[in-house]
């Protein structure tokens, strides 16, 4: 139920930044009558439509093609030697982003929300200067996100980020990419899938920190197969620029000849310009903004959703919080977002999906579990005679018989992680995996078959 405007300001909610968060709850708070203005200092869409996961995606589409027809002898095709050209992925992907831009700046007006653009930035806990206009707001939302950050190694100004990654003018012969996370690792996969030589230089061990150890050494090995390099325990001491290309001089001594080096290290949240001192509002030491599981900051009538708090940097997240917040304050239903078993999916080649707790998170908790893992060569790898395996892995409580955690390495899994998601979010147990018909032939039944248990 939309509760009665305050008149004394010109908004009942102004939201600052239109990217997946800030779109989301300024139209479901204009849907239930409220007054909404957002700006915004680039396009609408924000990370993840405009420079992030959607045209990542795409390319990792267009870099899997490759795979395709490399498969397609095994199945009978006769295909002739295929050429790629990456100017012309760029020019379709950017199509599709700009058709994209449109959509959701169709989408704000039909909810009747005021766009303004530019950068916003708070003067008090109820005003927002935009570019010299001030506009005034009973509540403030803040979903401005955040960016890839860049260390201070020596050099650094020869680096790309992943936005520059998105827009190259060619597809490198050679590439250096520094870091062990999501962007690293499909970054990683996009370029070798097209062609390229990849060294991924990671500082610790294997890449995929926090993801489950049977996840992140399956896939470091599938990795190494298709022919890339991964360096572990190795930082980046100095990048060159020499005739030919970047030479990047790694802490063990060894050099590296590339076309790009490509750092995918970590992302800041987008404060630094926001005024948030002068309004009141407390950060962390990153410049996180703090707030509490109703996404209400330091000063009651200012909120703040998605990657800006630094907590669950995810897109989906971003909506699910902002949608929350607007149930509260103008649906009179007091909603606040659950983060437990939210699922995640890597588009590295091949990809990554999980939801739950891992093994190792599992055990810390002080939990006794039963651990269900199946390595396989799937059925589309047969006649085309690739090696790669599948990995499917349950972690079950010993105790409850509830399904704690499903991690999946292989074709699909993001498409089969999803609907896993919906049956840990019911509790789900093992023997109601076990009592589930399979769908045969496919590699998702392997989830409702696997019948041993790992020894301890």
């Amino acid at each position: 139920m939309a509760q009665a405007r305050n008149s004394d300001y010109e908004f009942d909610l102004f939201t600052i930044g239109a990217g997946s968060g800030g779109v989301a709850g300024s139209r479901r708070a204009a849907s239930y009558g409220a007054k909404v203005g957002i700006c915004e200092d680039s396009r609408v869409g924000g990370t993840c439509v405009i420079r992030g996961c959607v045209p990542k995606k795409l390319l990792v589409y267009g870099a899997h093609v490759a795979d395709d027809i490399a498969d397609a002898k095994g199945y009978g095709w006769d295909i002739p030697q295929a050429t790629f050209d990456w100017p012309t992925l760029i020019r379709a992907k950017n199509r599709e982003i700009d058709r994209l831009n449109g959509i959701y700046l169709k989408m704000l007006a039909d909810a009747g929300v005021t766009l303004i653009e530019g950068r916003g930035r708070l003067v008090d806990a109820h005003t927002v200067d935009i570019g010299g206009r001030k506009v005034t707001a009973e509540r403030i939302l803040i979903a401005t996100g955040g960016y890839p950050t860049l260390p201070d190694t020596p050099g650094i100004k020869h680096a790309i980020t992943s936005n520059e990654a998105l827009e190259l003018a060619e597809l490198p012969k050679r590439i250096v990419i520094v870091g062990a996370g999501y962007i690293a690792v499909e970054f990683a996969g996009i370029f070798q899938a097209l062609g390229a030589d990849v060294t991924l230089v990671v500082r610790r061990d294997i890449p995929l920190r926090g993801f489950d150890q049977d996840v992140r050494a399956h896939l470091a090995e599938e990795l190494t197969g298709r022919g890339m390099h991964i360096l572990s325990g190795t930082l980046v001491e100095r990048i060159e620029k020499v005739s030919g290309g970047l030479e990047v001089r790694l802490n063990n001594g060894q050099v590296l000849p590339c076309d790009q080096i490509l750092y995918a290290t970590g992302r800041a949240p987008n404060t630094s310009t926001l005024g948030l001192a002068e309004a009141g509002v407390k950060t962390d030491e990153n410049g996180a903004v703090l707030v509490d599981e109703w996404s209400v900051t330091s000063v009651p009538n200012i909120y703040a959703v998605g990657d800006v708090t630094n907590k669950h940097n995810l897109t989906p997240v971003a909506i699910a919080e902002a949608r929350a917040l607007v149930e509260t304050l103008y649906n009179g239903n007091p909603t606040s977002f659950d983060p437990s078993n939210i699922p995640t999916a890597v588009f590295s080649q091949p990809p990554v999906a999980t939801v739950g707790l891992s093994e190792q998170q599992a055990r810390e908790a002080g939990k006794q579990v039963d651990i269900y893992r199946s390595k396989f060569r799937p059925m589309r790898n047969t006649l085309s005679g690739r090696q790669e395996k599948t990995l499917m892995k349950l972690v079950v409580d010993r105790d409850s018989d509830r399904v704690l955690g499903c991690h999946m390495v292989g074709p699909d899994a993001a498409e089969i992680m999803q609907g896993l998601a919906i049956a840990l979010q019911c509790g789900a147990t093992k023997r109601q995996f076990d009592r589930t018909v399979g769908i045969h032939p496919t590699a998702a039944e392997e989830f409702v078959t696997m019948r041993d248990k790992v020894g301890d």
